[in-house]
């Protein structure tokens, strides 16, 4: 999950990055300023809803990084769960390994105390032929110490068994708890993770679908430019005059006669009336409305 929300504020770089560049492409580069009427229009529509997408980037920038950081709260809270856990682990392992050393601890003791009353046994068989009381009797006290010691290391070593068994059994106990709070962790993770996972492929699409419908509305735009209106108001806004300029006439040096045409021209110019505009040649590869791949929205 951490390498998730890593990608998350990677993502939310890049898209933050592209609709600023797109938003200030869009605010601070010209395009078509010296167009007229629908055309005109048209791009108006064209860069406003650029500015839009622009602005949907960065606020889908926003909504990834807001992703990423429920992905860090999720995980920090399950690793504050898994924290508690693992001290009570390492606790009850703790006093588990302390016990087996005590333990072990006792039963070399154990040991060597049965080998010490072997020996004093030995000792008072061997000496069983001997004149001197007094050794005897010295080897009879140390064979009934002996006895003594070997019967409370044992009683010892049998107590200290006993407490690692019941301190094996509370850190199995633990083990198994551990291991199902692991386990509940685990399936809350992954349920997680894949609705996470879900949620940020849906943000992308909504960002394509609301691209989509502001790139609809500029073809709508585009749809209602008029080749004749454009055409039209342009010669509203740039015509000079109804009649056309009169032509020169000739004037002889030596006979000067106004309104006298030139040789061979008539005098009055004869101008027919603008007749209907030329209809854009479209080639095979360019029609009216070009797709991308098989894609159009434009249905014919």
């Amino acid at each position: 999950m951490l390498e998730n929300g890593v990608f998350c504020c990677h993502r939310a770089a890049i898209e933050e990055k592209y609709g600023k560049d797109l938003l200030s492409l869009s605010r601070k580069k010209p395009c078509g300023q010296s167009e007229i009427n629908t055309l005109k229009r048209a791009l108006e529509v064209f860069k406003q809803q650029v500015d839009n997408v622009a602005q949907c980037h960065i606020q889908l920038a926003q909504t990834l990084r807001e992703e990423a950081r429920k992905m860090e709260e999720f995980r920090e809270k399950q690793k504050l769960q898994r924290k508690k856990t693992e001290l009570i682990m390492d606790a009850i392992h703790k006093q588990k390994s302390l016990q087996f050393k005590k333990t072990m601890d006792a039963k070399k003791n154990y040991e060597q105390k049965c080998r010490d009353k072997d020996e004093a046994e030995q000792a008072v068989h061997r000496s069983a032929n001997l004149v001197n009381p007094k050794q005897q009797e010295k080897l009879f006290v140390k064979l009934a110490t002996s006895k003594t010691a070997a019967e409370d290391s044992d009683k010892a070593y049998m107590q200290h068994i006993n407490a690692l068994d019941k301190v094996r059994e509370e850190w199995q106990s633990e083990h198994i708890k551990a291991c199902e709070v692991f386990e509940a962790q685990e399936c809350e993770r992954i349920n997680f993770f894949r609705n996470a996972l879900w949620v940020h492929v849906n943000q992308l699409s909504r960002q394509c679908v609301t691209s989509d419908d502001m790139y609809e509305q500029v073809r709508k735009s585009l749809e209602m430019c008029s080749i004749e209106k454009d055409i039209e108001y342009f010669v509203n806004q740039r015509k000079t005059g109804q009649i056309p300029p009169a032509p020169v006439m000739y004037e002889n040096f030596y006979c000067p006669q106004k309104n006298a045409a030139p040789p061979g021209k008539a005098t009055a110019p004869n101008l027919a009336r603008r007749g209907p505009l030329p209809v854009p040649k479209s080639l095979p590869d360019n029609p009216d409305y070009s797709l991308v791949g098989d894609y159009s929205l434009i249905y014919q």
